[in-house]
């Protein structure tokens, strides 16, 4: 299945306590769990202002219907290409 990346507009998400970031973790997820093995969530990245996440899903209305669901919004997403690091130069 494809890969994405979100981008998720979130003015000081950098600044969200365990707690809070527990709670949208539990949002998240229970959002999955009605939707079923066609979407996953990898893991994400908080930034400042902003959270990047990466979901495997059959495609890209599933991630936005996984946005909407979840009242997540949702400013970009992107397909991944290809996935690189170190070992690639080898």
């Amino acid at each position: 299945m494809p890969k994405y990346v979100i981008e998720r507009d979130i003015p000081g998400a950098g600044n969200l306590n365990a707690e809070q970031l527990k709670g949208i973790s539990q949002t998240s997820c229970g959002v999955l769990n009605k939707m079923g093995p066609e979407i996953q969530w990898v893991n994400s990245f908080v930034t400042t202002d902003k959270i990047y996440c990466v979901y495997i899903a059959q495609n890209e209305e599933m991630v936005r219907e996984h946005a909407k669901l979840g009242g997540f919004p949702a400013n970009s997403i992107s397909k991944v290409s290809t996935i690189i690091d170190p070992t690639t130069s080898e």
